[in-house]
């Protein structure tokens, strides 16, 4: 086996230069070039001690084979993040900026045997009874309503004028949430999603979705709250918070990232501009480039070895933190001879084994009719700015675009009645005051008033 010593050179600006050995995930260099941090990652073999952040080490698995392997097998890598040694011995940084989405929560993600099969058969059963095609209706209308916000001025910005709202606006709808609730529940999920006054979009997010918990207890409806809440897992209420959050935010930030990233690649590569855009094969020819090539959530899927387990010679410790990197496995050089024979589902960016993702097939259908809606609406749209210029969010576990400036022929409303507003100025406007109150111009509300016109 190879000593560090041997291995390529960093990437210009990894602190592997200095002499470290740990690959670090976080700020802007790995945000702007992850291929060439995989790459020196790959010479380690399967897998490569990484830093997540300051003070969190982690080993993150880069081989295609390897990470199917651990997906696969629950019994020696559980997802209980109880089992973290660092953590309780106290080495890592209460305040780290990935805590959040490592630490323990009462819902299927994080956790393992009898509890998470009743946990996820709660999930599944309840997300199998959502009517996929009332659910193409309220995509088509959401996504509507969120062209109608900007098709006049001629401009946009894709992500915080589009993909960033409409998951959630379609979601509010699955989950049966009321105009006030909903408001304050898109507050919560994107002041986390973007990190701007976490703690109090956190205390948001608990709140409201406590009210929708009381709520449906009282008042059940025909949603995905309801479902779940009568399922006959029997979940409390704080396992019926901790699924919501699960199912929302898990669904809400990947959704984003893969119509943003899908519209970048239809508006700016030249494999995708020759073609028209209502064709529904080219829109799902550019989502399944992303998932193989820029999976919306590059590196997760947390996982702690039961016991110390040797994978191709690297020891992973028990106890200690082991992530998949779905970016890399995807792009893993072993399997790039064979992509093209290989089915358009073998990418991982799904996930694999008991935990994989158990709505990707909602989540696929909602990408690609957002998609589609807003390239029929704009059929003239490009890219605004020279697409070398676009940046990335910073962060281990995302492949999140910051922005994606686009122009076009300025459209008409003719929905809307002279001199009425529709109550929403842009994406970029927060749908809660400072104390996280709606207020009239909120998304949800927005949108139900809107269709109500």
């Amino acid at each position: 086996m190879q000593s560090h010593s041997e291995y390529m050179s960093p990437p210009p600006g990894c602190p592997a230069h200095a002499g470290g050995e740990r690959v670090p995930l976080h700020g802007m260099e790995f945000a702007a070039a992850p291929d060439a941090f995989y790459d020196l990652m790959r010479e380690y073999g399967p897998s490569a001690p990484v830093e997540l952040a300051p003070g969190v080490e982690a080993e993150l698995v880069t081989e295609y084979g390897a990470a199917l392997h651990l997906l696969q097998n629950p019994d020696t890598f559980a997802r209980d993040p109880r089992r973290w040694r660092a953590l309780n011995e106290g080495q890592v940084p209460l305040d780290s900026p990935v805590l959040p989405m490592m630490m323990y929560r009462p819902n299927a993600m994080f956790s393992d045997g009898a509890t998470h099969l009743r946990l996820r058969q709660a999930v599944t059963d309840s997300l199998s009874r959502v009517d996929m095609h009332r659910m193409n209706r309220h995509v088509n209308r959401v996504a509507a309503y969120l062209i109608e916000q900007f098709s006049s001025r001629g401009k946009a910005d894709l992500v915080t004028d589009y993909a960033q709202w409409l998951p959630l606006l379609v979601f509010n709808d699955l989950f049966g949430c009321p105009a006030e609730i909903g408001d304050r529940l898109v507050f919560g999920f994107s002041g986390i999603f973007d990190g701007v006054d976490a703690e109090k979009a956190n205390e948001v997010l608990t709140e409201s979705l406590f009210e929708l918990v009381a709520l449906k207890r009282t008042h059940p409806g025909d949603d995905v709250t309801s479902w779940l809440m009568q399922h006959q897992a029997g979940l409390s209420d704080e396992e019926m918070i901790h699924q919501l959050v699960l199912l929302i935010g898990a669904g809400a930030e990947p959704m984003q990232n893969i119509i943003a990233s899908a519209l970048r690649l239809l508006l700016a590569d030249e494999r995708y501009t020759g073609g028209q855009h209502s064709a529904g094969m080219l829109v799902e020819d550019a989502i399944n480039d992303v998932l193989w090539n820029s999976p919306p959530i590059a590196n997760y899927a947390v996982h702690y070895p039961v016991h110390d387990v040797e994978v191709s010679g690297r020891t992973l410790p028990g106890g200690a933190p082991v992530l998949v990197s779905f970016a890399a496995a995807n792009t893993d050089p072993n399997v790039s001879l064979g992509r093209q024979t290989l089915s358009k589902r073998a990418h991982l960016a799904w996930g694999a084994g008991p935990h994989a993702c158990p709505a990707k097939d909602a989540a696929l259908l909602i990408s690609i009719l957002a998609i589609e809606k807003l390239l029929n609406v704009l059929p003239d749209i490009e890219l605004a700015v020279a697409e070398e210029s676009l940046t990335y969010r910073p962060g281990p576990f995302h492949r999140a675009l910051n922005g994606l400036p686009a122009r076009f022929t300025p459209v008409r409303d003719e929905r809307r009645p002279a001199g009425r507003s529709s109550g929403v100025t842009s994406g970029n406007t927060s749908p809660q005051d400072n104390q996280g109150k709606s207020r009239k111009g909120s998304w949800w509300s927005g949108f139900l008033s809107w269709w109500k016109v």
